[in-house]
């Protein structure tokens, strides 16, 4: 039986440093902290402090600003690494190393022994510094089953708290990932992570597989946005388990989600995805006649959310060829005037035959309702 627990560990300030346009400042990363504390994620993974000067100054400060959040360092498995980030004071150490045979290959240059013996090495010094440690083995969807095994062993041993299984590059199936943390669930009593890549559009539904099959820990990051296509989008697993699983997720502020996008595209000075899940301004647009007859009776004939608690509101088109009756008898009778059904057919009929040249705006409808209005008056 899965387990009800989840822990969002959100990489913004991490993966999403590695995003095509991403540049952060350190005011910008105390902002975006402070709402995916106020949003209730469990962790914020930061770029390893050993990265470069400022990326250290970053985690102190971000360390330092008394979050419940933990912030947690993603490094390299090697002690210089951790010690600079263990001086920077993070919570939480997040260790990697590469266990898929390409990238020992043509990336780190080590063996599968090499890898297990400072995997442990490491683990070992952590665990004496009473600090929580999570060791991932990078590529773990292209690594062999047995490496892994015998690396887990290893560290699990060693007093790990937490394993990663990252689906690096986005190659994976639900299928593949549900048999992955099957075998490592039963094998182990310990927490999980999961960390899904974009590339081939699976990581919402790759998390969710992670989660249902014994995954506690599920990475993601704001808009999604990270290397290559990006990872697990924040909006779109709570999309996912609002609808099928909603008790892991009652703890979060999800009106929060809007302006963490909103501040995201606006530091980065992108737009937000017209599929963007909850944000994009189309999310809860209606245009089709039939669809918003439909939606003035009962919203729920065509929106899976309740979107009062995203904090959101619906727009119903009321300037396109495709415009219904009974949207624009809704729009009449807000503005105060109480003509009979025929007559908003009839408005209806003229305004189809106006928009069929042009879209028209919500000003322009109301003026035209206005003038026929004061036209029948007459």
């Amino acid at each position: 039986m899965a387990n009800k627990r989840l822990n969002i560990v959100d990489v913004t300030l991490r993966e999403g440093e590695q995003f095509a346009k991403a540049f952060f400042t350190t005011e910008m990363k105390i902002e975006l902290s402070s709402l995916l504390e106020e949003f209730g994620v469990e962790y914020i993974e930061v770029t390893s402090p050993a990265c470069s000067p400022q990326s250290f100054e970053d985690a102190k400060v971000l360390s330092n600003l008394g979050l419940k959040a933990k912030i947690t360092a993603h490094v390299r498995c090697n002690k210089e690494d951790i010690d600079i980030s263990l001086d920077a004071g993070v919570d939480v150490i997040h260790m990697m190393y590469a266990t898929s045979p390409i990238l020992q290959k043509y990336s780190t240059r080590k063996n599968i022994d090499q890898v297990m013996e400072q995997a442990v090495k490491m683990t070992e010094y952590l665990k004496g510094l009473n600090m929580e440690v999570r060791f991932s083995g990078e590529d773990s969807t292209r690594s062999r089953i047995e490496d892994l095994q015998r690396v887990f062993d290893a560290v699990v041993e060693a007093g790990i708290d937490r394993i990663g299984l990252p689906d690096t590059t986005g190659i994976a199936f639900p299928e593949q990932i549900r048999e992955l943390f099957t075998h490592f669930k039963k094998r182990y009593d310990i927490d999980m992570e999961f960390h899904g890549h974009n590339d081939t559009g699976c990581a919402v539904i790759n998390s969710y597989t992670a989660l249902k099959s014994g995954a506690t820990h599920i990475d993601t990051s704001v808009m999604g946005i990270g290397e290559r296509n990006g990872i697990t989008p924040l909006g779109g697993l709570i999309a996912r388990l609002y609808l099928s699983d909603r008790e892991y997720i009652n703890h979060y502020n999800l009106k929060k989600l809007i302006e963490l996008d909103r501040k995201l595209a606006e530091f980065l000075d992108i737009d937000i995805p017209f599929s963007n899940y909850f944000s994009s301004e189309n999310a809860f647009y209606h245009a089709a006649g039939i669809h918003t007859n439909a939606i003035i009776r009962n919203p729920k004939s065509y929106e899976i959310f309740d979107i009062e608690e995203f904090g959101l509101s619906r727009t119903l088109e009321v300037g396109h060829r495709l415009l219904g009756k009974n949207v624009i008898e809704m729009l009449g009778r807000e503005m105060g005037l109480n003509h009979s059904r025929e007559e908003y057919l009839q408005i209806t009929k003229e305004l189809k035959a106006l928009t069929d040249k042009r879209r028209y705006s919500v000003e322009e409808v109301k003026e035209y309702i206005i003038s026929w209005n004061n036209k029948m008056k007459k």
